[in-house]
């Protein structure tokens, strides 16, 4: 559903939106913020991923070319998001596989006759919370610009991002939601990694969320927000909090909630059922 922003709004927030061939997005308080995106990847660039990534396997929808883009103008801190930086996640977390029932006889991929054997991750689960770098152009002879390119230092804080004020009431300017990729685990549940951004006229949020569901087995929820409040000259502060938690069908079932999968549809109602596994909290300063 497309978001309907009052020009007035944009106005008195000194704002710009821009939408350009696949291209969305708005300007304001020297922040660009641009999402992308597209249909699956084709085969042959799945191939060139599985070379890349060493593997045979990945998910059955891949939106490689789909990207959360943040950046700061003036200093060149952009922080984004896309499929292949989480894959490699994945691919170097290597969490052993959930075991599930009769997992012989998932009809995985496009290979039915075949006894799959569930060696790998199958559940695409990833640690990753964004890629970020600081992206400075320099003149050289002759008109020529040169990009160089370094990382962002992120450090730990025990600030917390202020939900109380996220919850005012305030006009959203730009939103929405990249999905990166997509499995249903051949119909026995979903794995599904997505980021959605909304931009105030005060501030900007997003979620990335990585949720799993394997029916009857495992919930797993993985989500990274990130905070930055507009101050004006002050130097921008990003607060990033990350929380995983994760609970087997059984052990709901023990706390009385229900086991049947049909109730874990919507991460966001039943996040609050699933444990803690682990926190932390991160801030990155820019400097201008």
């Amino acid at each position: 559903m497309e978001l309907e922003v009052d020009e007035n709004d944009l106005k008195a927030a000194g704002a710009e939106l821009f939408d350009d061939g696949g291209r969305r997005g708005i300007r304001i308080h020297g922040w660009s913020v641009e999402s992308r995106k597209h249909s699956i990847l084709k085969s042959s660039t799945l191939q060139e991923w599985e070379q890349k990534l060493q593997t045979s396997h990945l998910p059955e929808m891949v939106f490689g070319d789909n990207t959360l883009i943040l950046k700061h103008l003036s200093s060149g801190t952009k922080i984004h998001f896309n499929a292949f930086d989480a894959l490699c996640g994945w691919k170097q977390e290597a969490l052993p596989p959930v075991e599930v029932p009769a997992a012989a006889k998932w009809k995985f991929r496009s290979k039915p006759t075949q006894e799959i054997i569930l060696d790998y991750d199958y559940t695409f689960t990833t640690p990753y919370c964004g890629s970020g770098t600081i992206e400075i152009d320099k003149k050289l002879n002759e008109g020529e610009i040169s990009e160089e390119t370094s990382n962002i230092h992120w450090e730990d804080c025990k600030e917390q991002i202020d939900v109380v004020a996220l919850a005012t009431k305030e006009p959203i300017l730009f939103f929405d939601e990249v999905v990166l990729y997509e499995d249903e685990l051949a119909d026995n549940g979903v794995s599904l990694l997505t980021v959605k951004v909304r931009v105030m006229p005060s501030s900007w949020f997003l979620l990335l969320r990585f949720w799993l569901r394997v029916d009857g087995v495992l919930i797993r929820l993985r989500e990274t927000r990130m905070h930055c409040v507009f101050g004006g000259s002050a130097t921008p502060i990003i607060l990033r909090e990350s929380c995983w938690r994760e609970s087997t069908f059984q052990a709901l079932s023990a706390m009385e909630h229900p086991f049947d999968s049909g109730a874990y549809g919507d991460p966001s109602i039943i996040s609050q059922k699933l444990p803690i596994i682990m926190h932390t909290t991160q801030r990155l300063v820019i400097s201008s």
